[in-house]
């Protein structure tokens, strides 16, 4: 049975919803609380959000190799990817849960556009490096999401990448097979 594209992003929708639900903390005490420990003072501005011309906030997203340029409006939820849909550029549909993680988490699923170009890296770290430049975008655009994202860790950059290979092992670890006589 072929599904079409509409069926998809409500699976998708869903699967993601649900694991939302399963992350939150179901004991009061363990809630992220994102209030600071001293009070605001009345003197400190809020940020303003970052759009350019066009009404689109712009993002970078790193992860491992690869390096995405996002820009984001208000639209129906379409994702673009080097010219590509996502469905179509991403095959697996972690990789598209991926990619929506900061939409979930904000509660704006559907209601940006998104436009990016990645390169470098396989499809793990390029899925990666969008969804962190996703979440800058987001918070470029709405400044008042960045305690949301920053408590789900969407604003931090991975910073993990291969570890190399040294000198007298197979590979990075991989020692070569030892014999006892």
């Amino acid at each position: 049975m072929v599904k079409s594209k509409e069926e998809k992003l409500t699976d998708l929708n869903a699967l993601g919803e649900a694991i939302a639900e399963q992350a939150k903390p179901t004991d009061p005490k363990d809630k992220v609380t994102t209030e600071k420990a001293e009070p605001v003072s009345e003197t400190t501005e809020k940020k303003e959000s970052v759009k350019d011309d066009l009404g689109r906030s712009y993002a970078t997203g790193r992860r491992k190799d690869a390096v995405a340029r996002v820009w984001i409006k208000p639209g129906k939820g379409k994702v673009v990817v080097n010219g590509k849909e996502q469905e179509n550029y991403f095959g697996r549909k972690t990789h598209l849960l991926i990619i929506n993680q900061p939409f979930l988490i904000t509660g704006r699923v559907g209601q940006f556009d998104v436009m990016c170009t990645v390169k470098g890296g396989g499809l793990s770290g390029q899925a990666g490096a969008l969804r962190h430049g996703i979440s800058r975008a987001l918070e470029n655009y709405e400044p008042d999401l960045r305690p949301s994202l920053k408590a789900a860790g969407m604003l931090t950059r991975d910073a993990r990448v291969v570890e190399r290979k040294k000198v007298g092992l197979h590979k990075a670890r991989r020692s070569k097979q030892w014999a006892k006589r």
